[in-house]
């Protein structure tokens, strides 16, 4: 059985720069505000700052990635009082590509008595068939016709085999 090779796409440090121009401009004309914006580890990380500072809106952080309660769970419980409270929250991602990781937050923050009206969610790139759906995004593709791996600046200075192994995780991505 022969395993497609990834096609690696780097997004340029100036693209990347846009997209979190854009946005913010949607964020900002928009007609809500965000009282925090929430980056999502590892990939949301870095644009959730970008876009913090881009809006002056302070940023506060899960680490979704790490699989590890105390990063995660235990913050999305903290996260979803905040909501109820009242606090708008802006949570932040690289990309909504299968939805696994949008739909999971959700699903946290709806058990641990969130309230919805109060989350939008932001990606830099937005797959139209996710399963997902978000309020913000930069760009969209649709991974039906485009299965080129994205590498973000911050992932581009990771080792190339690292990335292609990535890659090779998800094969439903792949060419």
């Amino acid at each position: 059985m022969h395993t497609a090779e990834p096609v690696l796409d780097p997004i340029a440090d100036g693209d990347f720069l846009a997209d979190v121009g854009a946005l913010a401009d949607s964020v900002a004309h928009g007609g809500w505000s965000p009282d925090f914006i929430i980056g999502i580890g590892r990939g949301g990380l870095v644009p959730a700052v970008y876009l913090s500072h881009r809006l002056d809106v302070p940023m506060l952080s899960i680490d979704q990635s790490s699989r590890l309660p105390d990063f995660a769970d235990a913050l999305l419980g903290k996260v979803a009082a905040k909501t109820v409270a009242g606090t708008k929250l802006l949570v932040v991602d690289d990309i909504n590509d299968s939805g696994a990781t949008i739909a999971t937050i959700r699903e946290l923050l709806a058990a641990n008595g969130g309230d919805a009206a109060n989350l939008r969610f932001a990606v830099l790139l937005d797959n139209v068939r996710s399963s997902a759906r978000v309020d913000y995004r930069a760009r969209t593709i649709d991974r039906h016709d485009d299965k080129r791996w994205f590498v973000f600046p911050w992932e581009a200075v990771g080792a190339t085999a690292t990335i292609v192994a990535d890659a090779r995780a998800v094969p439903g991505r792949l060419a």
